[in-house]
């Protein structure tokens, strides 16, 4: 098992910066893949990046078009979303997710309670 706590959304313009961090608690949390997926409303939830046990491989969805980058701390027990050039589409509730295996964009095992990003034009 794995609890998982986003924090870091909030208002935005459009062109500004956000970081989210989603701090994991429970078994070792090196030892499970990250990452963050989004929902919008109305909207189905969809895959946004991933970053492997070790934060050496990750995987991006063709949105975030370099604007976003994935990262861990794994002393920090922590897993970061870095993202920039925001655009008003972005506005979603931002979900970290952790599974044991790699390289998969659905079908993750734990969850966190999500963060509202909200991107103003």
């Amino acid at each position: 098992q794995v609890q998982l706590v986003e924090s870091g959304g909030g208002l935005v313009q459009a062109g500004g910066s956000l970081r989210l961090s989603c701090a994991a608690s429970g078994r070792t949390f090196s030892s499970f893949v990250a990452a963050w997926f989004r929902q919008a409303p109305g909207k189905e939830r969809e895959f946004v990046a991933a970053i492997d046990w070790s934060g050496k491989s990750t995987i991006y969805a063709k949105f975030t078009q370099g604007r976003f980058t994935i990262s861990r701390d794994n002393a920090k027990n922590t897993v970061y979303l870095q993202m920039s050039s925001l655009k008003p589409e972005d506005t979603a509730v931002y979900y970290c997710a952790a599974d044991l295996v790699w390289g998969r964009r659905s079908g993750y095992d734990y969850w966190g309670q999500g963060t509202q990003v909200t991107v103003s034009s």
